[in-house]
C-alpha cells in the first residue's frame, strides 16, 4: 500500500488501534479483539515483545494495515516494514526516520507537540503529525494550529478516549489512535478480551461519529 492510499484511508477510517504490552500472546489477543470489532488500521509499538513477528502475521490479512510504533532508527524502520508494516510512528520527530520511511515507500507519522515541531516535520516529509502528548487544551489545540496551517494531518493519541474522541475530530484532527482507553492495563492483565472488543466498538462509534 503506498503513502497516498494509507493516507485515504486513514482519512475514512478515521482511527487506530495502538498497542503496547509487555506479552507477545497477549498483544496478538488483544488487537484480535479490536479487529473483531471492526479497527481496520492497527499499530504495535516495536517495544512488545515478537513485534517482528505480530507485524508479519496480522499484515497477511487483506483487511488490515498494520503499522510500528516507538520507530526510534533507519534499522528499525527498514526491519518494520519488510516485516509488514506500511506506516511507522515515531514519539518524536526525527529527520533520519522520516527519510528512511520515504526511501521505503510508507507513511511516517513522528511525534509533535508544538506549531514549530510539526510545521518541522511536515516540511522533512512527514505524512502526518502524531500530537504526544495530549496538550491540556485538547482539541481546542488541534483547532488553533489548524488555522494558520490547515495543511497538516494532525492525528492525537494520548489522552484520546472514546468519550472525548469526537470531539478530536470536529476540531480538525485527521483522525486519532487508541491505546491505554482502548487496551486497559487491567482488562490486558486479567485478559479480558471482550471487554477490549466492547470498548474498541465504543471508541471506533465515537471516531466516526461525525
Amino acid at each position: 500500500m503506498d503513502i497516498q492510499t494509507f493516507t485515504e484511508l486513514m482519512g475514512r477510517e478515521k482511527a487506530s488501534a495502538i498497542l503496547r504490552t509487555d506479552s507477545q500472546e497477549k498483544a496478538a489477543l488483544a488487537m484480535e479483539a479490536a479487529v473483531r470489532a471492526g479497527f481496520r488500521v492497527i499499530e504495535f509499538t516495536l517495544t512488545v515483545p515478537g513485534v517482528y513477528e505480530l507485524i508479519e502475521d496480522f499484515s497477511k490479512r487483506e483487511d488490515l494495515v498494520v503499522g510500528a510504533g516507538t520507530v526510534l532508527d533507519p534499522d528499525q524502520a527498514e526491519r518494520a516494514v519488510q516485516a509488514g508494516a506500511v506506516y511507522l510512528v515515531s514519539p518524536v520527530v526525527d529527520p533520519e526516520v522520516i527519510t528512511a520511511g520515504t526511501r521505503l515507500g510508507v507513511a511516517t507519522m513522528p511525534g509533535t507537540h508544538t506549531a514549530t515541531e510539526m510545521l518541522h516535520a511536515h516540511r522533512a516529509g512527514a505524512t502526518f503529525c502524531k500530537l504526544f502528548p495530549a496538550p491540556a487544551g485538547g482539541p481546542d489545540y488541534v483547532k488553533a494550529i489548524l488555522g494558520p496551517m490547515p495543511f497538516l494531518k494532525i492525528v492525537p493519541t494520548n489522552g484520546v478516549d472514546h468519550h472525548n474522541a469526537a470531539a478530536w475530530i470536529a476540531a480538525g484532527a485527521f483522525g486519532v489512535g487508541f491505546v491505554a482507553s482502548l487496551f486497559e492495563p487491567a482488562f490486558l492483565a486479567q485478559s479480558r478480551w471482550d471487554d477490549i472488543e466492547q470498548r474498541a466498538r465504543d471508541c471506533l462509534r465515537a471516531a466516526q461519529s461525525t
